[in-house]
């Protein structure tokens, strides 16, 4: 489906990232802060099967050209669900067929089954963002006219691009995840200070309790980490998902091998040893890093340890994080154990536009109610963090 909306660009929807340059693509993703919109970790989501019509994810990629040069992009699926996608919003779907209307399939913008802060429309340095956006957002409502898609959502989307895209008729809903922030912290004692001296011993004490265990934790970044070790984390992240969440194995054993000779200068392994044996892991959490942003994305282990968890997930990624100087830990989703363990909520968004006038009145009417009730449990999670009087600052975007 090719469209011209002036002369000087081409509109193309590409069903594979394969079909994309390489180079092309990362000239624009890669000055982001966010490592989930190269090319490469895209690439590996669809060419490993994890990310496919077959499990409801069908890539339709928006691409804007200029001759043969890329000069705007954005990763987006024709989803029949709402697996994998971590913003909740089967409420709006049952009202949805309530009144009548299909609410599937939708088109959505997101780095599939990657609930981190960062999506936005790729575009080339000096290119014009607001004329851009337009073309792309007229471009999306041609697709999802011609093909009956119910609307268009862009999920943890880029809080400095959120207003480009809300200037283009999309609506805002807030949501919270649960984020460290590096607040000037000098060591992992340091960052120890900001909590109550209750809070403080137990944190020791869950330290401790891995080192009693027998248990010693190696970080591993880069080359550092054996091409062995990747299957391996497959097999730590299916064990978590069979054991505490159902349904939602959305990445295959191929994913995680085809990380090794593509993708490794980006993954921390933080991966726990018994003392006997220091060649295979007994759990292991894994991160992505890029500057001086860490997340945390999956984690399992083989038999339990009593505080495996919080070491190999907050602990030792926070106390990594502050010898490089990373400056923010998206741990990942989920919030149970993260805010008594210095991670407090912090709001993201998404953005929503509806083709049915009936449903999208509806949306723009309660949106806003939502959203200050959504705010109002940030501020609430956020005045129960065990902290001293110290001061905290969180960057909570309006």
């Amino acid at each position: 489906m090719v469209q011209q909306p002036k002369l000087d660009y081409s509109v193309i929807w590409v069903n594979r990232m394969a079909d994309i340059p390489q180079s092309a693509w990362d000239d624009l993703a890669q000055p982001l802060k966010t490592p989930f919109l190269e090319w490469d970790w895209l690439n590996n989501i669809e060419t490993s099967g994890s990310a496919t019509a077959k499990t409801g994810w069908l890539p339709n990629h928006l691409t804007v050209w200029r001759d043969r040069q890329l000069i705007a992009a954005a990763p987006m699926y024709v989803k029949g669900h709402s697996y994998g996608e971590f913003v909740f919003d089967q409420q709006w779907a049952d009202l949805s067929y309530r009144l009548g209307i299909s609410y599937y399939p939708k088109l959505l913008g997101m780095t599939p089954f990657t609930p981190a802060v960062g999506y936005r429309f790729l575009m080339a340095p000096g290119e014009d963002e607001d004329e851009l956006t337009q073309i792309m957002v007229s471009a999306i409502d041609h697709f999802c006219d011609r093909n009956h898609l119910s609307g268009c959502h862009f999920l943890f989307v880029d809080p400095d691009w959120r207003p480009v895209i809300e200037r283009n008729g999309f609506k805002g809903w807030l949501h919270h995840s649960y984020i460290w922030q590096n607040q000037g912290f000098s060591s992992f004692e340091d960052y120890l200070k900001v909590f109550n001296a209750n809070q403080r011993r137990n944190i020791k004490r869950e330290r401790k309790a891995v080192a009693k265990a027998g248990l010693t934790l190696k970080i591993l970044t880069g080359d550092e980490i054996q091409k062995s070790l990747f299957p391996l984390i497959y097999s730590f992240y299916s064990s978590t998902c069979d054991k505490f969440m159902w349904g939602s194995k959305y990445l295959t054993r191929q994913f995680f091998k085809q990380l090794y000779p593509n993708y490794r200068q980006r993954v921390v392994l933080m991966a726990a040893y018994r003392e006997e044996d220091d060649q295979k892991p007994v759990g292991m959490s894994f991160c992505i890093n890029k500057g001086n942003h860490l997340y945390g994305r999956y984690w399992g282990c083989f038999q339990e340890f009593d505080c495996l968890h919080f070491e190999a997930c907050y602990y030792a990624p926070i106390e990594w994080a502050i010898d490089q100087g990373i400056t923010m830990f998206d741990p990942g989703a989920g919030g149970r154990h993260k805010k008594r363990r210095g991670f407090p909520a912090t709001a993201n968004h998404s953005v929503h536009r509806f083709y049915d006038k009936r449903f999208d009145r509806i949306f723009q009417n309660y949106i806003d109610e939502v959203n200050v009730m959504e705010l109002q449990e940030i501020e609430a999670i956020n005045q129960d963090l065990p902290f001293t009087k110290r001061e905290i600052t969180f960057e909570i975007p309006d």
